[in-house]
């Protein structure tokens, strides 16, 4: 079965897609993920490379990419450095998301679809790739590394 040109995406509370839904203006998908940037082969320093980002993409109501606001919070490093209280890495990406999500006029935690996009920030590729291989069809979130698949119902794997 081929990748659907909407692509459903199941909002789950207290997991992976728990910031996801409609807003005022269309559909939201939000998370805070580790990333490092392409192309980069893990060595000596690791930690200074691998970014935690806060990601906000919007998508009208039909599910096209509208635009992406993406935060880096800081490294795993930083984060190794000062693993708790409110300047963590970790810390300052809850906030940063929480401020993200509270700018979305009559928003609302629901299942949303959208159409494959993609965009790069400091090297580092985000959206939803889509894909076949002898498997069959399928669609990737980056850099959450979310995999869709049929029956495409939204429900994914990691």
């Amino acid at each position: 079965m081929a990748v659907p040109e909407v692509v459903p995406i199941a909002y789950e509370p207290r997991h992976r897609t728990e910031s996801i839904g409609r807003y005022a203006d269309g559909q939201f998908l939000a998370s805070i993920s580790y990333a490092f940037p392409a192309g980069f082969r893990l060595d000596q320093g690791w930690e200074e490379h691998k970014r935690l980002y806060t990601v906000l993409h919007t998508f009208d109501p039909e599910g096209r990419y509208r635009d992406s606001e993406i935060w880096c919070a800081g490294t795993w490093a930083e984060q190794l450095r000062n693993p708790d209280g409110e300047d963590s890495v970790l810390q300052r990406a809850r906030v940063h998301l929480a401020k993200l999500l509270r700018s979305l006029p009559r928003r609302s935690y629901t299942d949303i679809a959208v159409r494959p996009f993609q965009v790069t920030v400091d090297g580092v590729l985000f959206g939803l790739l889509t894909g076949e291989d002898e498997e069959g069809s399928w669609a990737e979130l980056y850099p959450d590394r979310l995999f869709f698949t049929a029956p495409w119902n939204g429900s994914y794997d990691t």
